[in-house]
């Protein structure tokens, strides 16, 4: 545990990403939700009225140094805690000095990087003092707080999520990296645009990556006769080990391979699915990215035809948001193979384009009087809800209520396939219909 100064090392042993840690908001780059003009983070930290909060994000986004900010820029008592080495002997000292400053008037703000190594006990100790006001907590978390930290304590705090960098961001992070005279500025160092958008790139939204590999190549680099320095494409790809499977995420490529990766799973290729896989993961590309589009693959290209294939992609999802690369890429292995292997239906995306066409064409049409609620007795003397059926009170659970408006009424949308277990659900949905149908004017 250390008060103060969060980062105490001595510069010249400090590596790059240390060296340039923004010292004010003016500097911080990202994040423009929370800290641009305006917003409403921006606004606690200059007019020093932060209240307990947690920092949700990714590792390199920029929690601790907004944690840091906060230090230089409030009035109270700032403590750094680390969930790592510290227990609950820690906590309660921390608690009792923050509980005597109190009385005194002075506020104390306790920040606790990684909270979500604390376990239950240890989180439960801060809760009376955030209750009472003894301190202002601020959380920092790569893990989901609504999992990782306890209900009572994160109901008490405001919950800030802080977003992977963008590849501009990190590219201007890189240009100010060089020119700075904490950074590289004193070195004269000569790095084309290229190799800085393939360090972003490479980052991943991490600004504490990009600038370490901007480091290593700046290491590796051409010292030329004048004294300046070159880094080349080739040194940014020797430190990233990566070589002709760099691409631009936003280019031509990246579609051509999220589009190959797609089709394959329709077309049920399971080893071309890994292989399109394997070339985007290998490449740089951002997991979640392809969990995203697993999971729209799901509905779309499988839907009722296996049910299921739509829990595998959001677990996968959820799989590569918890553990991030590289170990993530078994778990979307496993979501693609199931996909590719799995019946195919695109009954889904059939129904609701065809469902989407006659809602544009309708909008004024108006709900059935049956089927609206009626929560005032004006509404009730109006006929709303007069007449409606509750299906459970039937005893086939079903009745002959007409539910789309009377222009659409007898419209189907929905056609299923008798791929897989759709053909169970069609046999449901003919049965149903057909009732329906009997039952029309009884």
């Amino acid at each position: 545990m250390e008060q103060g100064n969060l980062f105490g090392v001595k510069e010249s042993q400090e590596p790059l990403a240390a060296k340039l840690r923004p010292e004010n908001l003016e500097e911080f780059v990202g994040q423009e939700h929370l800290i641009g003009e305006g917003k409403i983070l921006r606004k606690l930290i200059e007019s020093d009225q932060v209240s307990s909060m947690i920092f949700w994000g990714p590792p390199g986004v920029g929690k601790t140094t907004l944690a840091q900010i906060i230090a230089k820029k409030t009035k109270a008592t700032f403590i750094n805690f680390s969930a790592v080495t510290s227990g609950i002997k820690e906590i309660k000292e921390v608690m009792e000095k923050a509980e005597k400053n109190r009385q005194y008037g002075e506020k104390t703000i306790l920040f606790v990087d990684e909270i979500h190594r604390f376990n239950k006990a240890q989180q439960d100790a801060f809760l009376p003092y955030v209750e009472k006001g003894s301190i202002i907590l601020i959380g920092a978390t790569t893990e989901n707080p609504s999992f990782e930290v306890n209900s009572a304590l994160l109901s008490r705090c405001k919950v800030f999520v802080l977003k992977a960098l963008e590849e501009k961001d990190l590219v201007k992070l890189l240009k100010n990296a060089l020119a700075s005279p904490k950074g590289l500025g004193g070195s004269r160092v000569e790095c084309e645009e290229e190799s800085l958008e393939l360090i972003a790139s490479f980052a991943n939204g991490d600004a504490r990556k990009a600038l370490s590999t901007l480091e290593m190549a700046y290491l590796n680099g051409e010292a030329k006769t004048d004294g300046s320095l070159y880094i080349s494409k080739e040194d940014v790809i020797q430190c990233t080990s990566k070589k002709s499977l760099l691409y631009d995420k936003k280019g031509e490529e990246h579609y051509n391979l999220i589009s190959a990766l797609h089709k394959s799973m329709r077309n049920s290729d399971a080893d071309a699915s890994i292989y399109w896989l394997a070339r985007m993961l290998e490449s740089g590309e951002d997991p979640l990215y392809i969990a995203r589009r697993i999971v729209r693959f799901a509905s779309e290209d499988i839907g009722m035809a296996d049910p299921r294939a739509l829990e595998i992609a959001v677990a996968a999802y959820q799989a590569c948001h918890f553990i991030g690369v590289p170990e993530c890429n078994v778990n979307l292995t496993e979501a693609v193979v199931y996909m590719s292997l799995a019946p195919k239906s695109n009954a889904m995306e059939v129904s609701y384009d065809a469902a989407a066409k006659d809602a544009l064409e309708t909008f004024a049409e108006p709900v059935p009087l049956d089927i609206r609620n009626a929560p005032t007795k004006l509404m009730k003397e109006l006929g709303y809800n007069k007449g409606y059926q509750y299906a459970h009170d039937a005893p086939e659970k079903l009745t002959n209520e007409v539910c789309l408006p009377p222009k659409l009424a007898g419209k189907s949308y929905y056609q299923p396939t008798e791929q897989g277990l759709e053909a169970r659900y069609k046999a449901r949905h003919e049965q149903i219909k057909k009732w329906k149908e009997d039952h029309r004017d009884k």
